[in-house]
């Protein structure tokens, strides 16, 4: 793959840097709950992003980093649904007011962006040095694969070891003070449960990165490209999360989609490992012949179909349940 203009670099983590910067002042300066238009139309200004930069890096390194790019942010796209489900459960069970949730996602997503990048150089110096390390990948997300095939409520309503930690250390109100993390009460300095919340969102993140930044690696091995991918995906999803509410939860087959996608990345990512002989004494030093390499076009095609086809699955779903719950309500009429 040819190699980013240092530049390019550069001048592309500046400007994401200062995007990321304006959106947190214009949503500190005018907190509020945004509407269903609002919310689309934000999604659509950071979904267009994400093309723009595709098409500059298409530019300044050819067609092959600006392929690796899509198909890694549409695959931290659909593996960001999950997040959304994880915020949801968690603003309604610290009871996060509704005028502050913008705030409080954004900051929460500056964290786990940053805990991200440091998790993303590791993963890169981990591939450069220990190449082999393309197998235990591919199985972890095989086995995330299935794992997320089956029903995660129970683990969902636990709170982490570390939220768990700071209520018995650390003293905490139970209501919130806007978005301060200390307030006075009964004359006695107190945090608020804001400190929990975006240490919650910040460390949950950091835990679905563990399937996520694997499986973008799967798609490229450059640690720039992965974090860019990253970056765009977590910037649109504070506005995916109030455009789409309630909805997720409505996406049944959702999830059998981001399934597909993690079995299939940690899938190619062995083939990958097969077809370069990562391990010297398997096939006496010659690569495996079967182990097919399968190309960042194949692999953008396979995610967009998966989340296509589990978004429709899902669509004629609910389609049929209103369809049945109307004809009952005619028939007990």
């Amino acid at each position: 793959m040819p190699e980013l203009p240092a530049v390019f670099e550069v001048g592309s983590l500046i400007v994401i840097v200062a995007i990321l910067l304006a959106d947190l002042l214009i949503v500190a300066r005018r907190p509020h709950v945004p509407t269903l238009r609002e919310s689309a139309i934000w999604v659509g200004l950071y979904v267009g992003l994400a093309l723009v930069f595709a098409v500059a890096m298409l530019v300044f390194a050819g067609g092959e980093p600006a392929g690796q790019f899509l198909a890694g942010w549409l695959t931290e796209y659909s593996l960001s649904i999950d997040n959304l489900f994880v915020f949801v459960i968690l603003m309604g069970r610290f009871a996060v007011p509704k005028k502050i949730q913008q705030e409080v996602l954004m900051l929460g997503i500056i964290i786990a962006l940053v805990l991200r990048g440091v998790f993303i150089l590791l993963g890169a110096q981990l591939i450069e040095d220990f190449s082999w390390i393309f197998y235990i990948f591919g199985a972890w997300l095989v086995w995330t694969a299935i794992q997320q095939l089956r029903d995660h409520d129970e683990d969902d309503q636990k709170d982490s070891v570390i939220v768990r930690l700071l209520r018995r250390r650390v003293r905490i109100t139970d209501t919130f003070d806007d978005m301060k993390l200390r307030t006075t009460q009964d004359g006695v300095r107190h945090f608020t449960p804001l400190l929990i919340v975006l240490i919650a969102i910040g460390t949950t993140d950091l835990l679905f990165a563990l399937d996520s930044i694997p499986a973008i690696f799967g798609i490229t091995q450059s640690a720039f490209i992965v974090f860019t991918a990253n970056v765009f995906a977590l910037m649109g999803l504070r506005q995916l999360y109030f455009l789409l509410g309630g909805l997720l939860e409505r996406l049944v087959y959702l999830k059998y989609g981001i399934a597909f996608i993690l079995a299939f990345i940690g899938v190619k990512l062995v083939f990958h490992a097969l077809h370069a002989n990562e391990l010297p004494f398997l096939n006496g030093g010659e690569p495996v012949a079967w182990a097919p390499e399968i190309t960042t076009v194949t692999s953008l095609l396979v995610i967009v179909a998966a989340m296509g086809a589990a978004t429709a699955a899902s669509v004629i779903r609910l389609r049929r349940d209103a369809a049945r719950n109307d004809a009952g309500a005619r028939t007990a009429d």
